[in-house]
């Protein structure tokens, strides 16, 4: 339990920016598998980003916790589908 608060701890930065791609995609389409495939493509941009720049350091408190790169960055991935999910079947309900 205490990994998994830590990695939402890592994620709690891209939550607004999550949500913010997540209600624009949910005005132009607001389909579950171009907003999947949108998700897994900033997730694969945040790995970059975060691998790339001087937040890369960020990644050596969680390897000391046990939390491999690809671990961390999936559970990111499948949380942020599941907000997505709810939110995009939520908005579709009201339109």
């Amino acid at each position: 339990m205490q990994r998994f608060l830590a990695i939402l701890a890592f994620y709690k930065p891209f939550v607004v920016w999550s949500f913010i791609v997540t209600a624009i995609i949910g005005f132009f389409n607001p389909h579950l598998v171009p907003a999947i495939v949108t998700k897994l493509f900033l997730t694969v941009f945040a790995w970059y980003y975060v691998n790339e720049t001087s937040n890369k350091r960020k990644l050596t408190f969680y390897k000391n916790m046990g939390i491999s790169p690809l671990k961390l960055f999936s559970i990111m991935f499948i949380v942020d589908c599941i907000l997505t999910i709810i939110f995009l079947t939520v908005f579709k309900e009201f339109t």
